[in-house]
C-alpha cells in the first residue's frame, strides 16, 4: 500500500526521526520522466529484511521495455527470477541473501539503480534487542516436530482444510479433491471452492500460522484468484513474562475473513500472554508478514484484528512501528500494558485492604473507591492479572518449576514478572536483579472522588490511604507505598511505550470495537469501557482530533458480535481502499480523515439488526449512553485525568482546605504520614513524561550487529 508504507528506492524517501533502519539507494544517468527504480516489497525497510530472501520490484525507466532490464544481487544475475506485471514493472523473489549487507542493482539502457539490503536470520532478532534465555519450545502444540532451545526452530508444514456445507471446517488430505459437502466462498463476486491452505512454521522463535483459500501453489509474482489481495493480521490477548514460545496464535482459520478471500496470519509471539512486549510483537509481525508476501505476493493493505491484549498490540504497533498494519480494529481495548498496570496493582491492594482493615466498607463504598461499574471488576483484576507483578505467581506451565526464581535456592532463575519483556527498554535494577518498574502509588489519594461525593467518610478516607500500602519489587504487599524507578519512567515515555497516540496512530484508521462487558451479568469482567475513551483522549490531546478513531459499541451477544464484526471489517476495508485510491497531495493524516466512509461513525447496536450512529462521549450521553453507560477506575477516582498516562504523579503539598470535609486531629496526622511528600497534582505532567523520540526504534539485533540500537536524545 504505497501511500501507507515507506519504501526505500531510488526516489528519495523521508522518515520521521530518528532516521535509521533504512537501506540506501542510488541511481546513475537517469533522464527526466519515469526513473529506473528498485525497491523491496515484502519488507518496505530493506535494512530489516530477514530469512535470506526478499520480494523486489523494479520499475523500468520511461520508454524502456521490461525485457531490457537486468537485475543482479551481490554481482550475480537474478533477472530470471523477475516477471513482468500488468503495470509494466518487474517483480521477483531474490533468494540466497547472506546475513548482513547485500547489494541489489538494476540496469537498463546504460542506466542503473542500486539498493543495499540487510538480511537478518529468520530466528531473529531484527530490532527488538537481546532475546530471552532460557526459552522453552512448544512447537508440538501446533503439530510441528519437537524443537530445541534457544531458537525453537521447526520445519514448515502445510495442511489443508475445507469448509463443509454444515458450516464446520474439516481436514482435507488432497486439496485437489472436491468433497461432496464442500462449501463455496465468494471472492470478488465469484464463487470459489472453500478449500484453505494452512502453513505453520517458526519465525523469530515464534510459531507462525497463515491461512488463505487455495487455488494452486501460491506464487509471489502471480497471485491466485481466490485471494482478494488483502491480509488480516490477528493478535491474541493477555499479558505475561514470556520465556516460552507459546501454544497459541491470534488464530487464522476464521470464516469471517476467509469466506471473503482475505488471507490471515499470526504468530505465538503476537499473543500478549506469551509475550507482553509490543516491540517483540511488532518484530514478529513484521517478519511473518514479510514471509507471507514472499509466499503470496504484494498486499494491498493489512488490517489488524484482536481483543484485549490483542488490542494493545494493534494500538502500540500502529503507533511505534507504522506500516506493519495499515488499519486496526482493536476489540475491548486497552492502550498499552503499563497504563493498565496502575489500576491492576491498585485492585490487589484494595482487595487486601477490604479483606482486613476496611472490612466495614459497604459494597457501594467499595465500588465508589474502585470506580468500576462493579467492585467485582477489581476482584477479577486481582485474581487474574495482579500476579503479573509478582516474581513467579504467573509462570506459564511450560517453564519448569525447577527453573523458576527463588531468592534462596535459585536467585538467577526465571522471573515471571511481566516487566521482564521490557528489559531491553528499561534495564535491570542492579540492587534487586529485577527489571526496573514503573509502578507507583506515591501521593495517590485513593477514594478521593468518593470522599467528595460523600460516599465514604473522612475517617474511612484517612484509614484507607494510611493503611493501603504498596508492592515491593517481588509484587509482595508491604506497608510502604510503591515507588517507580526514575530510569524506567524516562525510558517508557521517550520510547512511547506509554502510548502517546502522537506518532503512527495519528495516521491510522481505527475502529475501536467495544463489546460492552460492563453490564449485568459481566460485572466481574476486566474489559471496562472507559479504556476506549482513554485512547480517544490521548488522540485528541496529541493531534487536536480523534477523527481517525471510531468507537462502535455492542452487547455481548453472539448475534450482535457477529453483526458488528462483519460491519467493521467491511467498513475498514472500504476506508483503506479509499485511502489507497486517493492520489491527492494531502498528507496521509488528511487522507485518513477525508476518506472515512460516510456511513462509518461512532455509534452502537441496539440489536443485531439495528445500529445507530451518534457521537459517543465521556461521560456517556445520548441513546448509546443510555444503553452503554461508562464508569471509571481507581486512578480516575483518585483524581487522574481521562488520558490516564501519568505513571508517577508530581506532588503538591497536602492542604486540608482542599477537602469538603473536616478531618480529626488523629486523621490529619495519619494523612500527613501517608503523604509525607504531598499528594498527586494531576494538573502537571507525570514524572519523566515527555514527547517520544520517534518511530521504528531499534534495540539491536543481538547477534549480527547490523541493526544498531537507536541512540537516545
Amino acid at each position: 500500500m504505497a501511500t501507507r508504507t515507506l519504501r526505500s528506492s531510488l526516489v528519495v524517501a523521508a522518515l520521521t526521526a530518528p532516521v535509521l533502519l533504512m537501506g540506501t539507494a542510488t541511481a546513475v544517468a537517469t533522464p527526466p520522466g519515469r526513473q529506473l527504480t528498485i525497491e523491496t516489497v515484502s519488507n518496505p525497510r530493506p535494512a530489516l529484511v530477514s530469512g535470506g530472501q526478499v520480494l523486489v520490484k523494479v520499475v523500468p525507466p520511461e520508454r524502456t521495455q521490461a525485457g531490457r532490464v537486468r537485475v543482479s544481487a551481490d554481482g550475480h544475475d537474478v533477472t530470471s527470477s523477475f516477471h513482468v506485471q500488468p503495470d509494466g514493472s518487474l517483480l521477483g523473489l531474490v533468494t540466497g541473501l547472506r546475513t548482513g549487507a547485500n547489494d541489489l542493482s538494476a540496469r537498463a539502457n546504460g542506466r542503473g539503480a542500486t539498493l543495499r539490503v540487510t538480511n537478518h536470520p529468520i530466528t531473529g532478532p531484527v530490532f527488538s534487542g537481546a532475546q530471552q534465555h532460557p526459552f522453552y519450545c512448544e512447537t508440538q502444540a501446533f503439530g510441528l516436530p519437537p524443537a530445541s532451545q534457544p531458537f525453537c526452530s521447526a520445519p514448515t508444514q502445510v495442511s489443508y482444510q475445507y469448509k463443509t456445507t454444515a458450516g464446520t471446517f474439516a481436514p482435507l488430505t488432497d486439496p485437489a479433491t472436491r468433497p461432496a459437502d464442500l462449501a463455496t466462498a465468494a471472492v470478488g463476486g465469484h464463487a470459489v471452492p472453500y478449500v484453505v491452505r494452512v502453513e505453520r512454521g517458526t519465525i523469530d522463535r515464534a510459531v507462525y500460522e497463515m491461512a488463505a483459500l487455495y487455488d494452486g501453489a501460491p506464487s509471489p509474482v502471480a497471485p491466485g484468484h481466490s485471494w482478494n489481495g488483502k491480509l488480516v493480521y490477528t493478535f491474541g490477548g493477555g499479558c505475561n513474562a514470556g520465556y516460552h514460545q507459546g501454544a497459541s496464535t491470534g488464530g487464522v482459520v476464521s470464516d469471517l475473513f476467509l469466506a471473503q478471500g482475505y488471507a490471515v496470519a499470526s504468530s505465538s509471539l503476537n499473543v500478549l500472554d506469551n509475550n507482553c512486549s509490543p516491540i517483540i510483537s511488532a518484530e514478529a509481525a513484521m517478519m511473518v508478514k514479510e514471509h507471507f508476501i514472499e509466499t503470496y505476493g504484494p498486499v494491498a493493505h493489512t488490517i489488524g484484528w484482536g481483543g484485549s491484549g490483542g488490542a494493545i498490540q494493534q494500538y502500540d504497533i500502529a503507533e511505534n512501528y507504522p506500516g506493519i498494519v495499515d488499519g486496526i480494529i482493536p476489540g475491548v481495548s486497552f492502550p498499552d500494558p503499563l497504563s493498565v498496570g496502575g489500576p491492576v496493582s491498585d485492585c490487589r491492594l484494595l482487595d487486601r485492604y477490604f479483606a482486613g482493615p476496611g472490612a466495614s466498607f459497604t459494597a457501594a463504598q467499595k465500588q465508589a473507591v474502585a470506580g468500576f461499574p462493579s467492585y467485582d471488576t477489581c476482584v477479577s483484576w486481582d485474581q487474574t492479572f495482579a500476579s503479573r507483578a509478582t516474581a513467579t505467581g504467573s509462570c506459564n506451565a511450560a517453564i519448569p518449576v525447577s527453573a523458576r526464581w527463588d531468592p534462596v535456592t535459585n536467585p538467577r532463575g526465571v522471573k515471571c514478572n511481566s516487566n521482564e519483556q521490557l528489559v531491553n527498554q528499561v534495564g535491570r535494577d542492579p540492587r534487586t536483579g529485577f527489571v526496573r518498574s514503573t509502578l507507583d502509588t506515591t501521593g495517590v489519594q485513593y477514594g478521593l472522588a468518593a470522599l467528595k461525593a460523600g460516599t465514604i467518610t473522612a475517617a474511612q478516607f484517612a484509614d484507607l490511604n494510611a493503611t493501603i500500602g504498596g508492592l515491593d519489587h517481588t509484587g509482595t504487599p508491604v506497608a510502604q507505598r510503591t515507588e517507580a524507578d526514575p530510569k524506567a519512567l524516562d525510558a517508557v515515555y521517550a520510547d512511547d511505550i506509554v502510548n502517546s497516540a502522537s506518532q503512527g496512530l495519528r495516521e491510522t484508521p481505527i475502529i475501536d470495537q467495544r463489546t460492552d462487558l460492563d453490564l449485568a451479568g459481566f460485572g466481574n469482567d476486566i474489559h471496562t469501557t472507559e479504556w476506549s475513551y482513554v485512547m480517544r483522549q490521548r488522540l485528541l490531546r496529541a493531534n487536536g482530533t480523534a477523527g481517525n478513531q471510531v468507537i462502535v459499541e455492542n452487547h455481548a451477544t453472539a448475534a450482535e458480535a457477529a453483526a458488528a464484526s462483519g460491519y467493521e471489517l467491511d467498513a475498514m476495508d472500504r476506508w483503506l481502499t479509499a485511502i489507497d485510491a486517493d492520489g491527492s497531495h494531502r498528507s496521509l493524516q488528511q487522507k485518513v480523515l477525508a476518506n472515512r466512509p460516510a456511513d462509518l461513525g461512532d455509534g452502537c447496536y441496539l440489536s443485531a439488526a439495528s445500529r445507530i450512529t451518534e457521537k459517543l462521549t465521556y461521560p456517556a450521553s445520548g441513546r448509546c449512553g443510555t444503553q452503554y453507560p461508562v464508569a471509571a477506575d481507581t486512578r480516575m477516582v483518585a483524581g487522574e485525568k481521562l488520558s490516564l498516562d501519568v505513571l508517577k504523579c508530581r506532588l503538591r503539598p497536602l492542604d486540608f482546605r482542599d477537602y469538603p470535609v473536616t478531618f480529626t486531629a488523629a486523621d490529619r496526622k495519619r494523612l500527613r504520614a501517608a503523604f509525607p511528600g504531598g499528594v498527586c497534582d494531576y494538573s502537571r505532567p507525570g514524572v519523566g513524561q515527555r514527547a517520544p523520540i520517534g518511530t521504528w526504534l531499534s534495540y539491536g539485533d543481538e547477534r549480527t550487529g547490523t541493526t544498531p540500537p537507536t541512540k537516545p536524545e
